[in-house]
């Protein structure tokens, strides 16, 4: 299938008059095209084409890296110009750089928070536990009958109306 498919395509490009002109290669050995803006038979413009032939034949095999940022942008229209190798690896290098400078600030960080952690914490509580929180008299040994609480002590359950249908005292 896979020579039918490269057979039809420089079919194609020989009637559209697609020109793919190389442009460059990366180090992965991927390379790119520039098809030019062009008009076709039927008279309509078509708009300039940037392709990526991968090292991998298969677009199954493409993963994320493959291709470098700076190809990628030219790629993706985002900058004008293809990129030079020197470029590349300028950039890869200003990569690293900040790669190191990250990994020694984490490692500073770290070494900064225990010894601030250590002295900010205070010595742990021992906590009583006398029943489960969802009981309805937690905390203390049996409801009362009357409120107990105002409106800055209020507990939950500590209160348990009376019977009957008269609720007052």
């Amino acid at each position: 299938m896979g020579w039918s498919q490269d057979l039809f395509r420089a079919l194609w490009r020989s009637l559209s008059r697609e020109v793919k002109e190389h442009v460059g290669t990366d180090q992965f050995g991927n390379k790119y095209y520039c098809i030019p803006q062009y008009t076709n038979w039927r008279g309509q413009t078509i708009r300039e084409k940037r392709i990526v032939e991968g090292a991998n034949k298969k677009e199954v095999d493409y993963e994320i890296g493959d291709i470098p940022t700076e190809w990628e942008a030219w790629i993706r229209r985002t900058r004008k110009t293809p990129p030079t190798m020197e470029e590349i690896v300028k950039n890869e290098k200003y990569r690293e750089e900040v790669k190191i400078k990250s990994q020694d600030f984490c490692e500073k960080e770290k070494l900064l928070s225990k010894e601030t952690s250590e002295e900010l914490l205070p010595s742990p509580v021992q906590t009583q536990i006398k029943g489960h929180a969802s009981a309805p008299y937690f905390g203390k040994e049996e409801p009362s009958v009357a409120p107990s609480s105002t409106g800055k002590t209020f507990q939950p359950g500590s209160w348990v109306p009376q019977d009957g249908k008269s609720h007052s005292q």
